[in-house]
């Protein structure tokens, strides 16, 4: 082995590559210590750690400490796609389909109207330039909700609102991307603005993005039918993460869109027909660690980014945008929210949803990305980063920070704790008739002093009498929960069938997937 050393030797004493894992070290242990504390102490668990990494990071550009240079190829290559696969892995097809008509409103026309709305209000009222005013609404454009969706998970928030909120952010970060790309070479000059040819290379872009995202997922998916080896399937994951982004990008489509897709399939798809429960546990575990990771890391830097005097100096303008930023959000939300209810004949969005929705349209990285991505060459390039940055700034601290006590106004706190409770109590229950079960076993196998095993058995049985009397008064004082069993036990039963099936094809019985036959025969709660 003398030799791998030798080779590597060099590699190592790199002084580019020692100060760059040093810097990469620093920012870890600050990201990761905030977060942790974050969980530690009382007073700070109802500030979402995303937001708290954002204060600490303004704290360090406040005096000057600069961690690491944050460019857009680090966002976009890097954080950008497992952020995106975790979301759309675990956001349930079946909730996105039943809501895909207004999630794509949003999405699609939701940008165009901020985009319309900043070019139009930046030029009429803060006398900004055309780049300016482009690049601005099309870096703006993008929501990314994810503080307030972490919230909603932890507050029991209603799950179609959840969805609602993830499934535009996941589509709406596509279409700013291409809107971006293709605004950017008008901006500086290169295009002429084209109404067909400008649909056209959104219809190219978005079209490869699906194409080659359902591709790969689809792949994959049959892919693992063929073994079940849990470390191979969790890698697999995370090579269709980067290498679906990275691909389409090469062939001139959308990553996004690529990696949404690919994600969509694999967590409702891939992962019932090619995974066991027990490997589907280790790969969702082992994405909600990443997207923890990458997000204590990216927010640290995004707030470590700000510069101060910038903002200050485009202070009126950043003031423009952020009413123009309100006010089109409100016109998109209420608006294509009116027009979804009026289209669609399933259930409408409460006017209390929407005042949500509105509200917690935050902006994030992939704004601070497609700020960061324009030209040096362009001489509006440091007002376009400070306007975007200052918008950032004011939705993550202002609206981040309020969309609790709004939730709390308006009603829509879920019960979380009260499932929490419940489902620990049935997991209490399931676990003593399971003793119950192996002391009865023992007995009939004679392996055990009968007098003892009945001596425990009567402990578990009394221990179970009052689980039962506890789950009873639980039930009793919140009805709801009835609803949220048979919904629990609804989801069961359908992973009990998809799981059946991928069965006979990892055991070679069956060759083709066999369309589920409950999800339509099974109630679903509302």
């Amino acid at each position: 082995m003398p030799w791998i050393v030798a080779a590597i030797k060099p590699v190592l004493e790199d002084p580019a590559i020692e100060s760059n894992l040093r810097q990469f070290l620093l920012v870890l242990s600050v990201s990761l210590g905030v977060a942790t504390l974050s969980r530690v102490f009382s007073v700070l668990r109802n500030i979402p750690y995303t937001l708290l990494l954002l204060l600490v990071g303004l704290g360090l550009a406040v005096v000057d400490v600069r961690l690491v240079n944050l460019s857009p190829e680090l966002i976009l290559f890097i954080f950008l796609p497992p952020l995106l696969f975790e979301a759309a892995w675990n956001i349930k097809w079946s909730r996105l389909k039943s809501d895909f008509f207004p999630i794509l409103l949003y999405a699609i026309l939701g940008v165009v109207i901020c985009i319309l709305g900043l070019v139009f209000g930046l030029q009429q009222l803060a006398g900004a330039s055309l780049a300016t005013a482009l690049l601005v609404g099309a870096s703006l454009s993008a929501t990314d909700p994810v503080s307030v969706t972490a919230l909603f998970r932890e507050l029991g928030v209603d799950k179609r609102l959840t969805t609602l909120m993830e499934g535009e952010s996941l589509f709406n970060d596509g279409v700013a991307v291409v809107a971006f790309n293709l605004l950017l070479g008008i901006a500086i000059g290169i295009e002429q603005f084209d109404v067909s040819v400008t649909l056209a290379r959104f219809g190219i872009f978005v079209g490869l993005g699906i194409s080659l995202g359902g591709l790969i997922g689809f792949g994959i998916s049959f892919l693992t039918q063929r073994f079940d080896i849990p470390l191979v399937e969790q890698s697999l994951t995370l090579v269709s993460a980067y290498g679906t982004y990275i691909i389409a990008e090469e062939v001139g489509g959308s990553g996004v869109i690529a990696v949404v897709t690919t994600g969509l399939i694999l967590g409702n798809f891939g992962s019932r027909i090619g995974m066991n429960p027990r490997t589907r546990l280790v790969v969702s575990e082992f994405w909600e660690f990443l997207a923890f990771f990458v997000n204590s890391i990216v927010f640290l830097l995004i707030g470590d980014q700000v510069r101060f005097q910038a903002l200050i100096d485009y202070s009126e303008t950043i003031f423009v945008a952020i009413l123009i930023i309100i006010i089109a959000r409100a016109v998109s939300v209420f608006g294509l929210g009116a027009f979804s209810n009026w289209v669609t004949k399933g259930e409408n969005i409460s006017m209390s949803g929407q005042t949500i929705l509105w509200w917690g349209g935050l902006r994030g990285s992939v704004s601070v990305a497609l700020a960061l991505s324009v030209p040096e060459s362009l001489a509006q390039r440091e007002e376009i980063i400070a306007v975007v940055f200052g918008v950032m700034l004011f939705t993550l601290l202002v609206q981040g920070l309020t969309t609790q006590p709004l939730l709390s106004w308006l009603n829509l706190l879920g019960d979380q704790p009260t499932r929490q409770r419940y489902t620990q109590l049935v997991a209490h229950r399931v676990a003593l008739n399971r003793v119950l079960d192996r002391l009865k076993e023992l007995i009939d196998r004679q392996e055990v002093d009968e007098e003892f095993a009945k001596y425990q058995i009567a402990l578990v049985e009394g221990q179970l009498e009052e689980l039962k009397d506890d789950l009873v008064e639980l039930q009793r004082s919140n009805p709801d929960l009835l609803t949220y069993a048979a919904e629990q036990i609804r989801d069961e039963l359908l992973a009990i069938e998809s799981d059946t099936y991928a069965e006979f094809i990892r055991a070679g019985q069956l060759k083709d997937e066999l369309a589920p036959l409950l999800q339509d025969v099974l109630p679903q709660s509302a």
